[in-house]
């Protein structure tokens, strides 16, 4: 992992294993569900649902005081060091990372290949509920130079060296599907126009850990999303997209990256903006 531009942002199942007792560390496991976290999860952790930090709209909830209440009552402290897991949905580590580094928090570091390769690596879940203490936690304003809003965008795309790229899947990228189902009523499906499609799970190893910097390299740059360009990550509401966020600036050091939260849940409903399917 010392290829990557920073690779301190990442742990190995080894390393989880030999700080499991650190008082100052908060296991985080991600999923859509808890049935899977209920059934054995790694001794420590606690659950987060993914959808836990979007509104009813399906849009990210950027007011401090809903984010002081989750990590507080989480048991994590500015100082906290998270690490952040992910169950069968591998875009949460990374879409969680993006989120915390908005509202300023420090130390986040990501399980490579998550719960799946924690298991793979043959070590042990747990039952035992974990009793968390509440914390005092002080989140940063929204860190707005991380996002970029539906305002900013239709200015920023015309430009020559801005890129939008479309995480989603194929189909969802041509229309076919509107996040996990054929469009319907004000549903349009497609992409935003001059948007290059490349799905967000082509970064990732079959244990779910991520290609190595090389690879990650080549498979972004043979699609023109260089280092020098601006890039613009979306997806359905924001997720995958930030999870892409994280690869590109945290494990290939590129300067230019804001997600678009607002997503395809955000352009699609907009009437008079253009779509391409």
């Amino acid at each position: 992992m010392s290829q990557y531009a920073h690779p301190e942002t990442l742990v190995d199942t080894q390393w989880l294993s030999e700080h499991l007792d650190d008082p100052n560390i908060r296991i985080i496991e991600i999923d859509l569900s808890p049935e899977s976290y209920n059934k054995g999860h790694i001794p420590g952790s606690i659950f987060w649902n993914a959808m836990t930090p979007l509104t009813p709209d399906l849009r990210f909830n950027f007011d401090p005081t809903a984010m002081e209440q989750l990590l507080g009552n989480s048991g994590i402290s500015n100082n906290t060091t998270v690490v952040l897991v992910h169950d069968s949905y591998i875009a949460t580590s990374g879409c969680i990372f993006w989120l915390l580094k908005v509202f300023g928090h420090d130390d986040i570091r990501i399980l490579n290949g998550g719960r799946k390769k924690w298991t793979m690596d043959g070590y042990s879940v747990t039952e035992e509920v974990t009793v968390v203490e509440p914390k005092k936690y002080h989140a940063q304003s929204p860190q707005e130079n991380l996002r970029i809003t539906l305002e900013e965008l239709q200015k920023l795309r015309a430009k020559n060296d801005c890129k939008l790229l479309d995480v989603r899947t194929p189909e969802e990228y041509r229309g076919e599907i509107f996040m996990m189902n054929p469009p319907t009523e004000n549903e349009r499906g497609g992409h935003i126009p001059g948007a290059i499609n490349l799905y967000y799970e082509l970064a990732h190893n079959d244990d779910s850990t991520f290609k190595s910097f090389t690879e990650l390299e080549e498979i972004y740059q043979k699609q023109n999303i260089t280092p020098d360009k601006f890039i613009i990550p979306y997806c359905a509401v924001g997720g995958r997209s930030g999870h892409t966020w994280f690869i590109l600036k945290y494990l290939l050091g590129y300067p230019n990256v804001r997600n678009y939260d607002g997503s395809w849940n955000e352009w699609s409903r907009i009437p008079h903006l253009s779509v391409e399917n």
